[in-house]
């Protein structure tokens, strides 16, 4: 009896990762499975916010970027041809979006004298913020300085950590075995990078 019951509970994509996963997930989406959606929108959010990060959105932008990536998805969820084929759709589609955010941008509110004395301030102390802000110049400089696929690498793996290799695989076209040891080369570098910095300084 209780076999029935979980197999009546357990989604079809329990217990799948990557690729198998978003297919099956896919699959049921396009029956109109609400879990199924909020499964791949929770998945992959991270990889499309890292997208249209990483093409110079502020975060404001970049949070209309992924919903509009998102509502694009779900209303041609059946033309999709290959479910499999997900992570890099939806990375396609983030970059164009990025391209072209239109009136996205949002005005800054005015704020008065008087209401800015009044708010607390939530910044840090000069001296560490002049501290951390050297400090992230000198990282972003050397960052800058690496290969474009080594910044993209660098990017998706930072974020998505090592449990989500296999995704990256697939956002980068490279076989999964190689986005470790390719990594770890591109940390190489940047760090002899930062070293050369600092030791010029």
């Amino acid at each position: 009896m209780t076999d029935v019951r979980t197999a009546e509970v357990d989604p079809p994509w329990e217990g799948l990762t990557g690729a198998e996963l978003h297919a099956a997930c896919m699959h049921a989406a396009r029956a109109g499975d609400r879990q199924a959606m909020n499964k791949l929108v929770e998945e992959l959010t991270p990889l499309v916010w890292h997208v249209a990060r990483a093409n110079g959105l502020d975060r404001v932008v970049a949070e209309d970027v992924v919903q509009t990536v998102w509502l694009a998805l779900f209303s041609q969820l059946d033309k999709l041809r290959d479910p499999r084929a997900l992570a890099a759709w939806l990375i396609t589609t983030t970059r164009r979006e990025a391209t072209h955010p239109y009136g996205r941008r949002t005005q800054p509110v005015p704020l008065s004298d008087e209401l800015a004395e009044s708010m607390p301030s939530s910044q840090p102390a000069p001296e560490d913020e002049a501290v951390r802000a050297d400090r992230d110049r000198r990282v972003w400089r050397a960052f800058v300085r690496l290969p474009h696929r080594c910044q993209e690498l660098l990017r998706l793996t930072v974020l998505a950590g090592r449990a989500e290799y296999q995704l990256v695989a697939e956002a980068m076209r490279m076989p999964r075995g190689s986005v470790g040891p390719t990594r770890g080369r591109c940390l190489d570098s940047m760090r002899d990078l930062l070293a050369s910095e600092g030791g010029s300084r």
